[in-house]
């Protein structure tokens, strides 16, 4: 299991009875909520179809999130101003802890390839929080950036994590362009501000620094019973940096260096000494 030039995932720890301990009452507890919470969206999505808007299941989803990040031991810190307006917000990804801070700290709905939605576990975490799946398909190009451009122009944050895949958490991979294609369009660009988000990982004390990491083809279900029976005391802080109007970038391309460019540094300033360029 490597990750870019030689950097190797430490062993996953032991548990101990205390850890076990803890798994067993966070997964109990948030079994139960999760069950109770289902029932209260689909009840909130009954309501929305009839009265229009999404703020009802949005809140739902809101608070589902926010006791996810506590059960996985992590306080919520945020920095920063969340956009008013609609646009994309555009943020580095280290974990699938991701998924709760984002929502908890922010009003959004992830956009994700299609193939994601069939991922065990993800997948239905994405479907129920409402994520935007996109098919990576030149036929479906048109009708996929009218769907966002009435989302973005109904007030909607559009987040994405442009590295395309997860890190440890100690660097920011270089953003993919094409991931801005479908914010940087003739229909997109003059209604499209682009908001970049640092999100920043703290370890417990005397854990490894990359705890909350998950990257490569390090199993799901392995990491989140460590970080669900171990991770007590940590903290994530999110960033929100000022937001770029699309329009005022050439192309995609430019428009992802600026926003890589504001995400990186962030991650430079609030990891300091940890921080790692990436190798590659």
């Amino acid at each position: 299991m490597v990750l870019w030039k030689g950097v190797e995932p430490q062993p996953y720890p032991r548990l101990g009875v205390l850890g076990w301990l803890r798994l067993v009452v966070r997964l109990a507890i948030y079994a139960i909520v999760t069950i109770e919470l289902v029932l209260l969206w689909a009840l909130a999505k009954g309501l929305e179809r009839i009265m229009g808007g999404d703020r009802m299941s949005g809140a739902v989803v809101r608070l589902w999130a926010r006791i996810g990040h506590m059960i996985s031991g992590l306080q919520l810190e945020i920095q920063g101003e969340e956009m008013a307006h609609g646009g994309a917000i555009v943020a580095n990804h280290t974990s699938w802890t991701d998924i709760f801070v984002l929502h908890s700290a922010a009003h959004i709905h992830f956009v994700s390839k299609a193939e994601v939605a069939g991922w065990p576990v993800i997948g239905w975490l994405a479907r129920i929080t409402g994520t935007l799946f996109i098919e990576r398909k030149p036929t479906e190009a048109k009708r996929q950036q009218e769907m966002l451009a009435a989302r973005i122009a109904g007030g909607d944050k559009l987040c994405v994590f442009p590295e395309a895949t997860s890190s440890d958490g100690l660097r920011v991979l270089p953003f993919k362009s094409t991931l801005f294609s479908v914010f940087h369009t003739e229909a997109l660009k003059d209604l499209v501000w682009v908001q970049p988000v640092t999100v920043t990982y703290y370890p417990p004390k005397g854990k490894d620094k990359r705890f909350y990491g998950w990257w490569g083809d390090m199993e799901f279900g392995a990491h989140a019973k460590v970080i669900l029976g171990l991770s007590t005391g940590g903290r994530v802080r999110v960033t929100f940096h000022p937001p770029l109007k699309a329009a005022d970038y050439k192309n995609r391309k430019d428009l992802a260096k600026a926003a890589d460019a504001v995400v990186r540094d962030g991650l430079r300033q609030t990891l300091g000494d940890r921080y790692e360029d990436d190798p590659s």
